[in-house]
């Protein structure tokens, strides 16, 4: 297929790479020359602007940082209108439900179609063509964009018929992944409180019951003073409003969301907002008195 994918950052590279790779012809747009200059060296064809990537296209994939920059690519940059009739316009940021649905609107009106498709997997399962995806998207459009999303992912969830459904699976899931972060602190802090070895902690709790994904890959960084940067605290900040905000529209009360939102965002505050996400542990550290 002939697919513009807009959004060339950490995760989109890789992905647009995996995509040529699988013989799609793609043509990228993305604000950073640099990223255009890899796009580039990878086989792809850079675009000076949405509209220019969208010209002649099959499919759109939107890997970009938020649903406003979404709609300026697909609507004010004119990537939409240059999109062949039929085309299919991927999502796969993490984005708010309502406004998923509100871009789907947008979109169906042209008689194109929208498919609603966050991942999950971060950096490395882009590199590795394993990322999940969770989309929410009417049969005959599955079927069609299925092989698309096959390069980029080995973990296809077909979660609903509706836009805005794999938008919902995707917040639940940072919003488990943001708690877990949080509340592994919370038990090192304690522990810190009261003179444990936080090692010792680590060894026992990576092998018990009260084990996690999250315990096991964040635990040990937050032993260290400044690990190097995965996922950064500032992405929770953001992932975790949009939890707050899928909460509201569906008047769901989400009361460990919301505080570990504002753990993150106590460590955002304090400047710490681009260190890696276990460093919230320092929030808890402050507030105990031992850091």
């Amino acid at each position: 297929m002939n697919i513009a994918f807009i959004g060339l950052g950490s995760m989109g590279t890789p992905m647009a790479r995996n995509l040529i790779a699988a013989g799609h012809a793609v043509a990228g747009y993305d604000p950073n020359p640099k990223a255009l200059a890899v796009l580039s060296e990878n086989g792809g064809k850079p675009a000076a602007t949405p509209a220019a990537a969208g010209q002649g296209a099959d499919v759109a994939i939107l890997m970009v940082v938020n649903a406003v920059q979404a709609e300026q690519a697909l609507f004010d940059g004119g990537l939409l209108a240059a999109l062949e009739p039929g085309a299919m316009v991927v999502l796969m940021a993490t984005c708010p439900p309502g406004a998923v649905k509100t871009i789907a609107e947008h979109v169906g009106q042209t008689g194109r179609n929208f498919v609603d498709a966050p991942v999950s997997g971060g950096v490395a399962g882009a590199e590795a063509a394993t990322l999940s995806i969770m989309v929410g998207v009417g049969d005959a459009v599955f079927e069609r964009i299925s092989p698309v999303l096959r390069a980029m992912g080995d973990k296809i969830f077909h979660v609903g018929q509706e836009a805005g459904q794999g938008a919902t699976v995707k917040v639940v899931n940072q919003l488990l992944c943001g708690v877990h972060i949080a509340v592994a602190a919370e038990g090192f802090a304690l522990a810190n409180k009261v003179g444990i070895d936080p090692n010792v902690i680590l060894e026992i709790l990576g092998g018990s019951a009260a084990s996690s994904w999250m315990l096991k890959d964040r635990g040990p960084r937050m032993l260290q003073d400044e690990p190097p940067v995965t996922s950064a605290v500032d992405i929770f900040v953001k992932d975790l409003g949009l939890v707050l905000e899928a909460g509201r529209e569906a008047k769901a009360a989400l009361p460990l969301a919301a505080a570990a939102y504002q753990m993150f965002l106590a460590t955002s505050g304090r400047g710490d907002g681009k260190a890696d996400d276990s460093q919230v542990i320092r929030s808890y550290s402050l507030l105990n008195g031992t850091g």
